[in-house]
């Protein structure tokens, strides 16, 4: 694979943001929740797909609605990418669910509960 240039770097950096920004501002739509975040922006370098992650804090039932509110306003979100950003050709965008904070948060609380466990069986043994 490829290593990403500085140039295509600073591009995902950018997309990234403006997308946070258009998500959070523009997009009306009832079915994309709140608790939306852009996690990551990955840009081909000839600026014709860009990936694009998001992570939903909810249930299921809440990341399958945001994803598909965001698919339906994916028109709407190119053109406002378009007129904010000044790239050569805007991105067609492909949005991704990014499960990666939340397989974080399970494994840091596994672990949590492995030490507890530790702990409590070390006390025992001493008692």
């Amino acid at each position: 694979m490829r290593k990403n240039s500085i140039k295509n770097t600073r591009i995902n950096g950018e997309v990234q943001k403006e997308l946070s920004q258009i998500i959070r501002r523009e997009i009306k739509d009832p079915r994309i929740h709140m608790m939306t975040s852009v996690t990551g922006a990955q840009v081909a370098p000839d600026l014709k797909t860009c990936k694009v992650y998001i992570s939903v804090l909810g249930t299921d039932e809440e990341k399958a609605d945001t994803l598909a509110g965001l698919r339906s306003a994916e028109g709407y979100i190119r053109r406002m990418l378009a007129k904010n950003l000044n790239l050569r050709n805007t991105p067609q965008l492909t949005f991704l669910l990014d499960t990666s904070i939340e397989y974080g948060v399970t494994m840091a609380k596994k672990i949590a509960d492995l030490e507890i466990r530790e702990t409590e069986e070390e006390n025992d043994e001493e008692s």
